[in-house]
Order: C-alpha cells, then structure tokens, then sequence
C-alpha cells in the first residue's frame, strides 16, 4: 500500500483551454476497464481483470465477479467516471476493500470567480458530510467527509451473500479555469480499513498535478 507505481491522466475540454490532470496510485490497485470500443472487448477486459484480482478461482468464479463488474459498468460511464479502481487488502486480520474514482464534471455557471466557496456551500446545503476547503499543490480544492447507504455484493463479504452497509467516503472537487472541476472519490464500506485509505488516498490527492495544452505545467489560482 505504500509503493508508487501506476499514473492516472484525463483530460478537459480539448483546443487551448484544455487541461491534461495527472496524478498518482499507489500499489495493488485494479484498475476498472472504461476504454472499451465495444461490449465484447469489454467483457474480454473484464474476465482478464476478474483472473487477475481471483487468479487461484475457478472460472465459475471469475466468470461471476465479471458479470457483476459488468452489471454496475453503464451507471459508472454514465456518471462520467473516466477513471475507476479497487483494492483489496487486509488490516489487522479483516479483509477490507476500498473504491476510488476520477471524473470531471462542469462547474455550474453562479460559481463565478470564486469556483471553491460556491462548491463548499453547495456541498454544505446538500448535507451530505463534513465540509472543508483545502489548499493542495495543484491549487484550492473543497474536501467533503461523509457516510452514504448502499450495499456490498456477496462476492466481497465473508458470508457470501449480499449485505446492506454503510460507505464512508471522502470526496475531493478540484475546480479549473476552464469552466470544469476535477472530482476524486475514495469510498469503503470495512471500518476497519478507514485510517488506511484515507491516508493512502490523501497521497493521491495530493499527487495531483494539471498541464496546459502545451504540456506546461499549471497551478489553479487561489
């Protein structure tokens, strides 16, 4: 969990305003296939992930992780997901699992010259979770901590079957210059596991780093 080697890129709006947003993961992610061309090249992406992340299960096995992979893969896409990936890992003798998540969204037009005070009273009527903002080497950031409801698949639980939980997540909005914002999700459902990801996903955070058109680097104004 604590070796670098896997770099994340999307990129904004393409011509001159747009930004190339690069960060990096740590070790032991999987990675989630989201550039696909078609359905078959995805389920091949799939299946090829399921073997990697269950390399010693017997293909029933893979073949149904893969299908359940493939059963949330269009409401991610749609939710503009360009980069989405897993851990799994054990902490103190419990299996424990975290998600994180890259998009960009775009920033709403009343957000004006002030982009991360707007983001951090939205977030804060929404009461969705604790509400800070944040100065990260990149430039001004709003971090929001909370707890939604959800469930976790079988695959993913000791007993097997699927079981009704609770997600804490820390989300973190990062608004550019040319009317975008960058949104990085770290989400687990094993307590457990907590100080671990959010820890290791404060490093990515931080990582965080954006490039002109000309491949220059660019810190977002304060």
């Amino acid at each position: 969990m604590t070796a670098i080697s896997v770099e994340g890129e999307l990129r904004g709006p393409a011509g001159e305003h747009g930004i190339d947003v690069r960060w990096i993961m740590p070790d032991g992610f999987f990675e989630i296939p989201l550039d696909a061309e078609d359905l078959d090249e995805t389920a091949a992406q799939l299946m090829q992930l399921a073997r990697d992340v269950m390399p010693e299960a017997d293909f029933d096995v893979q073949l149904q992780w893969a299908v359940m992979c493939a059963a949330h893969y269009d409401s991610i896409v749609e939710a503009g997901v360009q980069y989405a990936g897993f851990v799994l890992t054990e902490v103190e003798g419990t299996r424990c699992t975290a998600t994180v998540t890259v998009s960009m969204i775009d920033l709403d037009p009343r957000a004006g010259s002030d982009p991360v005070g707007f983001m951090g009273s939205s977030m804060r009527h929404l009461d969705i979770g604790q509400v800070s903002e944040i100065e990260l080497p990149c430039g001004p950031a709003v971090c929001c901590v909370g707890d939604r409801k959800g469930g976790l698949d079988g695959s993913l639980t000791g007993s097997g079957k699927d079981e009704a939980v609770r997600t804490s997540f820390i989300q973190v909005q990062v608004p550019l210059t040319n009317g975008t914002a960058v949104v990085m999700e770290m989400g687990t459902p094993t307590p457990e596991g907590w100080d671990v990801f959010s820890s290791m996903f404060a490093g990515v955070v931080k990582s965080v780093r954006l490039f002109d058109a000309e491949g220059e680097p660019v810190v977002m104004p304060g």
